[in-house]
């Protein structure tokens, strides 16, 4: 888990690079486009996220002190959670796609819907993660620790790189 954590981190990485060196290429163009996303919108999403680790985090302690049973709650908590910001980024897309900002319209728009549409799947892949920890957690034959924090490993990674794609496209002006 850790190797493809530390390559998506890198591969990120270099999409946080390459978005920079072009918005610094076009700061004017970059600084009106970016003034048609919603801030509180991608707030309310890094709540969201930031909510589902804290559920993900207390389901392995749980898991860790011999729980099964609330860690599969906090992880339905979690998931829950990553649901929410499925339908948030669903509603935004929905929105500025009517508005007339795609992919096509303008640079920043590309890198908007690229580094978001990028994390939306990390974030369906985590749900999927989330649900075979869940799997693992109801089957006493299977209950492994080190599934539930491999789990959450990886969904704090997701979560991570949301904090950077929400400083970088919303709060950096």
């Amino acid at each position: 888990m850790w190797v493809m954590v530390l390559g998506d981190l890198v591969i990120f990485g270099a999409y946080f690079v390459i978005f920079m060196i072009h918005r610094t290429m076009a700061a004017q163009r970059f600084l009106a486009d970016q003034q048609q996303l919603d801030l509180t919108i991608g707030a309310i999403n890094t709540v969201v996220l930031l909510t589902s680790s804290w559920f993900i985090a207390r389901s392995v302690l749980s898991a860790r002190d011999g729980d099964p049973t609330a860690a599969v709650r906090l992880c339905y908590g979690g998931a829950t959670c990553g649901m929410v910001f499925v339908a948030v980024k669903a509603y935004e897309w929905t929105t500025k796609i009517a508005e007339g900002h795609t992919m096509a319209g303008s640079e920043f728009f590309m890198f908007y819907y690229m580094l978001t549409g990028v994390h939306l799947f990390h974030v369906a892949l985590g749900l999927l993660i989330i649900g075979i920890v869940v799997r693992e957690l109801r089957d006493p034959r299977k209950r492994r620790t080190s599934i539930v924090e491999s789990g959450a490993i990886y969904w704090h990674m997701v979560d991570l790189l949301w904090v950077v794609i929400f400083c970088l496209l919303y709060v950096m002006r």
